[in-house]
């Protein structure tokens, strides 16, 4: 499994000022999306589509999802044969508490240069501090022009890494994940990686009961971990030659118990040979990493929606023991067992990078 991308979340900014007595009145979160001319219809849409679902136990929406402009209200162009009616301008983005830049075909200097447009960058002045920023696809070289990103890791396309790296060397830009996390500012790759993206916001906001009803919702998977690759390049498998889906689904009925990889070649009746190559050329991983994923999932999905200890977890995920979870799940995503727990649960986790985060003991909850 490749290393996860997602850092340990900060909590979500406050949405209102404390009133008398520690009360805070209810306010939806606010979702400011920046449309450029030349944005792509389909991602400008994918925040309105993932926000605009969630609700509280009352029903109320935890998000409001506005979009604005870099001009007064007005038509912007896309890169469809169409334009969208913008009924927001830039100072819409003062009131965001998440502001989110999709891509466009058409960032001129941005893209060319690093360097923003006046209007761009009066826009991005009236952000208050605090406010969260992401990026969907080249939405990124945005953010980097603006110097948000510097020192940091981020992310764009794939097609489009190698030279917005050349063109902001004091980005550390990953070309082989899907979104990451950094606390305040978030990045993702390409078109439906943005789906993943905003889906992790809101499982980071309000958890993943939350985050996988709106998934169920939009017919997406749940969960893509931010570490999972872009692009895989390797040939289709012929379709006339044998599978390795029912193995997969032997495997999945019993991640807790010991599987070995020759069981799994049992299924389709193949040498481990043959079954190591033909999965490989499926999922684009061995055997070995497919199954230490699954297991890492099902251990974050019990993490998440139970209060069974870590022990018991472990077993139940396959792991054996809770010190081989806990290795797991550093290597995977560089958090503990107990730190996720505490993210997802409502817990404060320190905002300290993935790659040295919980370094200490974890003791099981």
């Amino acid at each position: 499994m490749s290393q996860d991308s997602e850092r340990t979340p900060s909590r979500t900014p406050d949405r209102a000022p404390s009133h008398a007595g520690g009360a805070r009145p209810f306010r939806p979160h606010r979702v400011v999306v920046l449309a450029l001319d030349g944005i792509i219809p389909f991602e400008l849409g994918i925040p309105h589509r993932i926000f605009g679902m969630p609700q509280d136990a009352h029903g109320r929406q935890l998000y409001d999802v506005v979009t604005c402009s870099v001009r007064p209200p007005g038509p912007v162009a896309t890169n469809a044969d169409f334009s969208i009616m913008v009924e927001h301008g830039p100072e819409a983005l003062a009131g965001a508490d998440t502001v989110i830049v999709p891509a466009s075909y058409q960032l001129g200097p941005v893209f060319e240069k690093g360097v923003l447009t006046p209007e761009l960058e009066s826009a991005l002045a009236l952000v208050r501090p605090g406010a969260r920023i992401a990026s969907i696809c080249t939405g990124a070289y945005v953010l980097a022009a603006a110097g948000r990103l510097d020192g940091r890791r981020a992310t764009t396309h794939w097609f489009d890494a190698a030279h917005m790296q050349d063109l902001f060397p004091q980005v550390d830009v990953d070309p082989n994940v899907l979104f990451i996390d950094d606390g305040d500012i978030l990045t993702s790759a390409g078109v439906a990686a943005g789906i993943d993206l905003c889906l992790h916001i809101v499982r980071r906001d309000h958890g993943a009961a939350v985050a996988n009803e709106v998934a169920r919702r939009t017919v997406v998977p749940p969960h893509r971990d931010g570490g999972q690759a872009q692009y895989i390049q390797r040939p289709v498998p012929d379709a006339r030659q044998a599978s390795t889906t029912a193995a997969r689904a032997w495997a999945l009925a019993r991640l807790h118990e010991p599987i070995q990889l020759r069981d799994m070649a049992a299924q389709e009746s193949m040498s481990v040979r043959t079954f190591t190559r033909r999965f490989r050329e499926e999922s684009g991983v061995s055997p070995g990493q497919w199954l230490t994923a699954q297991r890492v999932g099902h251990a974050r999905h019990l993490l998440e929606s139970t209060d069974l200890s870590v022990d018991h977890i472990a077993r139940a995920a396959g792991f054996g023991t809770a010190q081989s979870m806990r290795q797991h799940l550093q290597t995977a995503l560089g958090v503990t067992p107990s730190a996720y727990r505490r993210t997802f649960r409502g817990g404060e986790v320190s905002t300290t990078h993935a790659t040295t985060v919980g370094g200490g003991t974890d003791n099981a909850p």
